[in-house]
């Protein structure tokens, strides 16, 4: 164990968690990554931690791999022991988790089995880590030992932009940024920071099956900046973040969507 800060982030084994591991371990921060994926009992498809790992160790991080279903609240316990474990503190948490709707469905459509599965992990399960990872963070912040303690929630302009197609997955965000807001309020006492990153259009493989047309919205117009997100563009919001640069706005929600926080006729 060494006095690096340990980051703590959900959703970690690709796009923009794993771009938001990275930045953090260039930026001097252990990673400690969740990942369902890391899971092999949870059935999903294979995705080791070992190439993640070895990036993170040429920055210089040490790396542990969290393995674990957000969604599933009996598992956050061992989850952040395993933390505990390994580095002995925790400064950061990031969440990063989030998935969306199997299929787009018009919101007279949308079926409580689809609504469940989204918010257990986007609304649910994150509000419960949070909640669970703060306990410690205050532990932390009174015993004088946690560097800049903070709670990063990575959210998406559907948290206010209508979609009717995915009418859980905006819900959920809607929840989540609501949840950022309250557990500021909670925490600033305590001297733990508490934000929101609200990312825009983003290329990852969850907006992969609609890239054509994003592609054709964003030539019309639909992003004042006039090109997509990049993992890296929210990785570098979550580590400013982090990293203190906005000492004194707990609370804040930053937009990361190439302007699309503009309103426009």
């Amino acid at each position: 164990m060494d006095n690096r800060p340990v980051a703590l982030v959900t959703g970690a084994g690709r796009g923009i968690g794993r771009a938001v591991s990275l930045d953090l371990a260039r930026n001097g921060y252990d990673i400690a990554a969740n990942d369902i994926a890391f899971d092999r009992s949870a059935g999903a498809a294979a995705s080791p931690p070992a190439e993640l790992e070895q990036a993170a160790a040429a920055l210089g991080a040490a790396f542990l791999a969290v393995p674990g279903d957000i969604a599933d609240l009996g598992r956050h316990e061992t989850m952040l022991r395993a933390v505990r474990d390994r580095f002995g503190r925790l400064d950061l948490l990031v969440n990063n988790a989030g998935i969306p709707p199997l299929e787009r469905t018009d919101i007279l459509e949308t079926e409580a089995e689809s609504y469940d599965r989204v918010m257990a992990v986007n609304a649910r399960g994150t509000f419960f880590l949070t909640q669970r990872a703060a306990r410690w963070l205050v532990e932390e912040a009174q015993a004088g030992r946690a560097v800049r303690p903070a709670v990063i929630f990575i959210t998406s302009i559907s948290a206010e932009v209508s979609s009717p197609s995915r009418a859980e997955y905006c819900l959920s965000k809607a929840a989540a940024g609501m949840a950022a807001r309250l557990f500021a309020d909670r925490l600033a006492s305590a001297g733990i920071a508490v934000y929101e990153v609200r990312p825009g259009i983003i290329l990852t493989d969850m907006t992969a099956p609609v890239k054509d047309k994003y592609d054709r919205l964003i030539a019309e117009g639909l992003v004042p900046q006039g090109r997509w997100g990049r993992t890296e563009d929210v990785a570098r919001a979550v580590t400013a973040l982090a990293r203190g640069d906005f000492g004194f706005s707990t609370g804040l929600c930053l937009e990361v969507s190439g302007g699309m926080n503009i309103r426009r006729l």
